[in-house]
């Protein structure tokens, strides 16, 4: 199962990098004046998909090593998943309709845009205390997941 979760954190992130490569387009065109908006905006769009992508597949890369029940190791999977398509979408909804999303309030798409942040807040912050419990106290020598030792090679234990 844990294979599946990387699997999906991996491809999961590679969309999140490739809808904020995507959005990097209206950005260049709003740099160049081809397209009006705000620079700011698209420009968080942009970067948000990119960063978010490579959070969930770091996370992936290193989710071996996080020692959790495995519905636990799910949802702190799905948090990352979730928090990062929530802060993509927040930013290019919130580029494409002009708003910020601070606080709730008119119009509607500022609700959306708000709305979105929040959940997003609420995953990042559910998936890193998931994170850092699973990996809390450290790993000694040889008594890592499945016989792979502190530096990553095999332990002398689990071959």
């Amino acid at each position: 199962m844990e294979k599946q979760l990387v699997q999906r954190m991996v491809f999961h992130g590679s969309a999140m990098i490739l809808l904020g490569l995507l959005a990097g387009f209206p950005f260049a065109l709003v740099l160049t004046g081809d397209m009006m908006g705000e620079a700011r905006a698209w420009r968080m769009a942009h970067l948000e998909g990119l960063l978010n992508g490579m959070l969930v597949i770091a996370a992936g890369a290193v989710l071996a090593r996080v020692v959790l029940e495995a519905s636990t190791k799910k949802l702190l999977v799905w948090s990352l998943i979730g928090m990062g398509y929530a802060n993509l979408a927040a930013s290019v909804t919130a580029a494409v309709f002009g708003v910020r999303g601070l606080t709730p309030g008119m119009p509607l798409s500022n609700f959306v845009v708000y709305g979105l942040f929040m959940a997003a807040v609420v995953g990042v912050l559910l998936a890193m205390g998931l994170m850092m419990y699973g990996t809390r106290g450290g790993v000694g020598e040889g008594d890592g997941p499945q016989g792979v030792s502190e530096r990553g090679g095999p332990s002398k234990q689990g071959g």
